[in-house]
This record gives structure tokens, sequence and C-alpha cells, in this order.
């Protein structure tokens, strides 16, 4: 091992080849002999493509160019396809609309034509030749985005109302027989994730709603993933006793299914995401949280649950049909893949070429951490991993501390290139999972209510401040970075704290007033719950705005935007930027024309990698490896 300054370590993970194993992927689902996923591939701009796997001919795309596989309702979309006994469905990207694609012929049709109507959570009702989904109007006539349940016509695309009048609406559920709908609906202030309810109605012969009635949910109580069990008995998650937990409703009556102190269920940023599924017998196959790892368990009828050991970490997708279980997941040393479950046997249906070696992966470490007001926060830590090179001798690593988005999200352990990225070159990194972060419990989710550029800034700076107490990292070189929520994060530790050197922020929020109020319909009164009621904490506001304390920042950033970003619009970095600027600090800014919230490209992720390692090597004055 050669000794070489932390950062200019020569690594296999070039910022070309992380960007090009970003494949994403999203909802598996299993129907009748075939798995179905969609994978969002850099390499093609992040056209997202419906791949379908069998036995007999392995994985094949069934969705072509130009067609791209994406819903924007609440513009994070999700639930964008569904698969039938002979078709597939799916919203194509350019214009929202439904289409149907025959599995026979893979026939292309185009179902819907209604122009400024987007579609999600599709649920194929074919006894009925229509899909069962979610529509957000954005016609001008609609006075703003209108949210509703309907159903499409699978013979002429027509669409009808089955619910309305609510703020937003998700997760419909249709029985076997087609008897009964259920389906989740909201209204601001709340998010899904803060308090929700749950709706069960009767179909009559035609497939209108009737009886609706209200079984579940309100007040402080949200709700997820509600689904039929093949009997007939509604299953969903809730967290009423303080835990996402899985629940029955049979004859009126609810019946808890599980007991443990974790989570079962997810925020649901997005449409179609489920974490449980039924098996034969009436079983259940679950990913239960805790800690911020993931377990894969098995749920029998009376509530007893069975850790199944596949040494799977980080599990954020389940669905099963037929005694087969379909999952997404990853491990430390596996990136996120598409896993088939039968008869007990795990097999990943489309793992990526294993390119680098283990010996440079760095192995994450789960540390808890003393944090403001006597309470305890949680963090991955990864050391430096590189066996061609070590930190020279009396010298500790930097420490770049990673701030998650959301801010009501939860990084797991798997494997993620864009980590050991920077800990291949020679960096530690700490990822942390502040107070408000989801898979802790719902006291630990709502802890930062009221306290959103507070509390979490605490726990970073404490995660920092506890690792170089420890000895594992330079206290003098702390780096911090976060993206989209986690980017205001970054600029609050940065305006009201003066503890790190450096920091890089991706499409982060500076100003809140007018992120609040200039933003799209989901996220609109998300501010009411994170910091208070707009505008009677206007002054609020103000005071926790990153740009109005601009003067008391005192290090270099790196900012990156997308340009059609629609969540954070790039105005809240542009005066940022300015403002930093015009008091002479060293600043950089990336703009990609072509992106939105969250880059999808390969050219743009690579250069966003590489322009923040380059600049770190600036301010730490190190020749940075991609240099050569």
């Amino acid at each position: 091992m050669r000794t070489l300054a932390c950062g200019s370590w020569p690594s296999p993970l070039s910022a070309a080849r992380v960007a090009a194993g970003g494949v994403r992927l999203l909802q598996p689902r299993i129907a009748g002999d075939s798995v179905y996923w969609i994978e969002s591939r850099p390499d093609e701009n992040g056209r997202s493509v419906l791949v379908r796997w069998r036995q007999e001919n392995g994985r094949e795309d069934i969705t072509p160019a130009p067609f791209s596989v994406r819903s924007r309702v609440h513009e994070y979309g999700g639930g964008a396809f569904a698969v039938g006994s002979n078709a597939a469905y799916f919203v194509n990207d350019s214009d929202q609309q439904l289409y149907s694609l025959a599995l026979a012929n893979r026939r292309i049709h185009q179902l819907s034509t209604a122009r400024d109507c987007r579609f999600a959570d599709l649920l194929p009702d074919e006894t009925r030749q229509r899909l069962v989904c979610i529509c957000e109007d954005h016609s001008p006539a609609s006075g703003g985005p209108v949210n509703s349940l309907v159903a499409v016509s699978l013979i002429d695309g027509a669409v009808v109302a089955l619910a309305g009048g609510r703020d937003f609406y998700s997760s419909p559920a249709l029985r076997a027989d087609g008897g009964q709908l259920a389906w989740l609906c909201w209204d601001h202030p709340n998010m899904p994730w803060d308090a929700c309810e749950l709706w069960l109605a009767d179909l009559d012969d035609t497939g209108a709603v009737t009886n609706s009635w209200r079984i579940a949910g309100g007040g402080k109580e949200s709700i997820f993933q509600p689904q039929f069990a093949p009997d007939g008995r509604l299953h969903f998650i809730s967290d009423r006793d303080g835990y996402w937990k899985l629940y029955s409703f049979d004859d009126g009556r609810i019946r808890a299914l599980t007991c443990d102190a974790m989570d079962y269920g997810f925020p649901q940023w997005q449409f179609g995401m489920s974490s449980y599924g039924f098996m034969p017998h009436g079983e259940l196959l679950a990913a239960r949280l805790h800690q911020g790892g993931s377990q894969l368990v098995h749920i029998h009828g009376e509530g007893q649950i069975r850790v199944i050991p596949c040494g799977l970490t980080q599990i954020e997708h389940v669905h099963a049909q037929d005694g087969r279980a379909v999952l997404l997941a990853s491990d430390p040393a596996h990136a996120a893949a598409v896993y088939l479950l039968t008869d007990g046997q795990l097999a990943a249906l489309n793992a990526s070429d294993n390119w680098v070696s283990p010996d440079y992966l760095s192995a994450p470490e789960a540390v808890s951490f003393a944090t403001s007001e006597g309470a305890t926060a949680y963090a991955w830590y990864y050391p430096p991993c590189n066996p061609d090179y070590r930190v020279p001798q009396g010298a500790k690593p930097p420490l770049l501390v990673k701030c998650h988005g959301g801010p009501t999200a939860m990084n797991g352990n798997g494997l993620d290139l864009r980590i050991q990225y920077w800990t291949s070159r020679g960096f530690a990194v700490a990822d942390v999972n502040y107070r408000g972060s989801s898979g802790y419990g719902r006291a630990y989710r709502r802890a930062l209510h009221g306290q959103w550029g507070v509390r979490d800034v605490q726990d970073c700076l404490h995660a920092a401040r506890h690792l170089a107490a420890s000895g594992r990292v330079d206290g003098q070189r702390l780096l911090i970075t976060g993206s989209s929520a986690g980017g205001f994060t970054v600029l609050c530790a940065l305006a009201f704290h003066d503890l790190f050197r450096a920091a890089s922020v991706y499409y982060g929020i500076s100003e809140l007033a007018s992120a609040m109020t200039d933003t799209h319909k989901f996220e609109a009164h998300y501010g009411d719950s994170l910091i208070g009621p707009w505008p009677e904490a206007r002054a609020l506001y103000h005071l926790r705005s990153p740009l109005y304390a601009a003067d008391k920042i005192n290090c270099p950033v790196i900012f990156f935007q997308g340009l059609k970003d629609r969540v954070v619009p790039p105005d809240q970095t542009q005066r940022m930027v300015q403002a930093l600027r015009a008091k002479n600090l060293p600043v950089a800014y990336i703009r990609f024309a072509e992106e939105g919230h969250g880059f999808r490209s390969r050219h743009s992720i690579q250069r966003a990698l590489e322009s923040e390692l380059g600049f770190y090597a600036q301010v730490f004055n190190f020749k940075s490896p991609e240099d050569d």
C-alpha cells in the first residue's frame, strides 16, 4: 500500500462508471409467469423502460424508444404501470397519457386523450374493461391541479370520476371479485405520512361507487398500502400505535397482525409503493425496518413472525403472488436489484456486472450518538477504503457528512456507488438519518415538526463532532453535502453554525417563503408542519431561511441545479449564489439545462461528481485523481 493524501487516491470507481451504474429500479411486480419492473437509465438520458423477465427468455425490454414509462402526478410520480391478463398498461412521460401494450405482439395503443391530465396508481379492472387510477387535472378550467379517483375505459379512453372532493387520492385496491374498492385520501396541510384516511366502498354492477365509509385514519394516523387478500379481507398498515404496523379489517373489526415496535411501511413519496404481499394459507411476506436497516419477515396467520435470513439489508419493495415474491433490495456489497423468491430460494433477476472488487467497498457501520436536547440520532459511517492506498501516518481522513432529502426519508446501508466514489478516494462519509427520518417510528419522524432547519442540522453537526472526537476523522476537514430538503439542511448548517470547511448543495432550498408558496400542489403546505402555518409563521420562515443569513456563511460552496426543476425552482439556487458571490466567497454554480429535480442522465451525474471532487481538491489543496 502506498501513502497518499486523502482525496487523491486513484480509484476504479470513476465518475463515468458510477454514473453508468446508476440505473434506477422501480416497482417490481409478479404477473402470471413473468416479473415486471421499470428501469430508469442514465445512458438513455433517464428514459424509463418497462422490463419483463420470464424463466425461458430471461429479461427483455417491452417498451421501445421513445416511450418512457413515468408518471408526474405529485411531480414525484410512481405507479406508472400495471399488468393485466393480456396487456400491460403504462403512463408515457412525454404526454402523461395512458397506453396499452399487447403482451402477445407488443402492439401499443393510446387509451386516454385527456391532454391536461396526468395519471398514476394504475389498477386493472378487466371485468369492467377499465383502469382504476388517480387523475391529476391541470387544465386551465380546473383552477389548479385537481386530484380524483377515476376509471378510464379500455374501449374508448373515457374518464369517469369515482371519488372526488379531497385534495389527494392514492392506493386504489380492488377485491378479487370486483365487489369492493378501497383507497387512501387526505387534505392539506397534511402529508400522507402525517395523516390520511382509508376508505372502503361497494361497487355496483356498473362499477359505480356506493356505500363508501371511512374505516381507519384521520387525526394523526397515517395509513399505507391498503390491499385485499385473496380471501377478500382488507389489509393495511397504520401507525396508530406509534409504528407502521400491519392490520386486517374483517366484519367491521380491525385486528393487529404485528405488535413489535418496528415500521412495516414507508413514507408515501411516490405511488405504487409496497412493503408486503400475501403468501399461501393466509400468511404474509413483509419488509420490516429497524434502526436504518431492513429485514424480510414471514408473518403467520396468528401474528408469529419469522425472520428470513436472506442477507438483504435494505428492502424497498415487496410484491407476492401465487406463492412467489419479488423484492427490490440491496446489501452493503451489492447494489439494488430485483430478486425473485421461489420455494425459499432467492435469485437476482437483473444483477449488474460485478466490475468493482469488494476490496474497494467501504463497509457501513451503524452509529448512534447523543445530540441536542438529550436525544439520540443515527448515521451510517463509511471509513476510507482502497487496497492500494492508506492515510498518511499521523493524519486522519476528511469527513463528508451526507444529508438525505425529504426530509422525511431514510438512508439504508445498501451499496451506493456514489458513497463508494468518495471512500475509495480517501474520504470518510457519514450518512445521517437525522430526527425527522422514517424507519424509526412515528415519534422520531415527527420530531422535526416545527424544527426543520434546527434539529436536522444539530444532528448533522453532532454526527461530525462525534466521529472527530472518536479519532476516526479530521475535525479540521469537515464537509457537508445534501440535495433538495437535504440541501436546505446544508445551507442552515453553514449559515447558523461554523463547523464545516466546504459544502455542496444539490437543488437545495435557500428561501423558505417562496419555496413553500411557489411549489407544486403535493408539497404546497409541507412547511405548515415542518416550520409553522403560512402566513401566520411568516417571521419564522424568514428567520430560518439561509438566504437571509448568507452574510454569516464563511466557507466555499458548490451548487448544482436542474433548470427544469418544478419542486425546487432554479431561483432558489440563483439567489443564494448571488448572495455568496457578493461577499466574495469561493462559489461554483453548475447548471443542467435539461434536468429536473434529481439528475437522470449519465452526463449530468458524471459531471456533478467530477466537479464536486475538483472543488474539494481546490479547498484542501490535493491533486484530484480525475485530473490524470
